[in-house]
């Protein structure tokens, strides 16, 4: 990093991950491109879940290579007469999975908590309707790094 003194802590950059909405996936397709996805995402000891449909060319992308990296950006405050920006972002490097079984139930779970969290026992409901029709997939992460500009 080259900014030394923006570096933020492990607890810090994930409180952010916690607390983002959603996040931008990036991953490398078969020829070589980069191909970067948003979406929502949850987290739980220090790895990501996402959730997708059981096909696609993201799918078929991470089956070809399942090293990836996905972003954060927390709070940001545009500064104009300081051509500047107050801002929180992480990094997260790491290899992704599928997952099946009681995992993939606790994600879609963590998901229902995150996103609806006054209507559980209709997600619950609707983890049990479409559970079969969804994908879980893990980044098991390698690293985390987050920087911050917070004045």
């Amino acid at each position: 990093m080259r900014r030394e003194d923006r570096k933020i802590s492990l607890a810090e950059g994930i409180n952010i991950l916690i607390k983002a909405e959603y996040g931008v996936l990036s991953m490398t397709t078969p020829d070589s491109k980069g191909y970067g996805v948003p979406l929502n995402f949850v987290i739980k000891e220090n790895n990501l879940y996402f959730h997708c449909a059981p096909e696609g060319s993201k799918l078929d992308y991470l089956r070809n290579n399942n090293k990836v990296s996905f972003c954060a950006v927390g709070n940001t405050k545009l500064l104009h007469e300081k051509f500047g920006t107050i801002y929180e972002s992480v990094i997260v490097n790491g290899k992704i999975s599928e997952i099946e079984g009681e995992e993939k139930r606790a994600a879609l779970l963590l998901f229902v908590e995150k996103y609806s969290s006054e209507y559980i026992s209709e997600g619950n409901e609707y983890i049990d309707r479409f559970y079969e029709k969804v994908k879980i997939i893990k980044l098991t992460s390698d690293s985390i790094t987050g920087k911050a500009r917070r004045q």
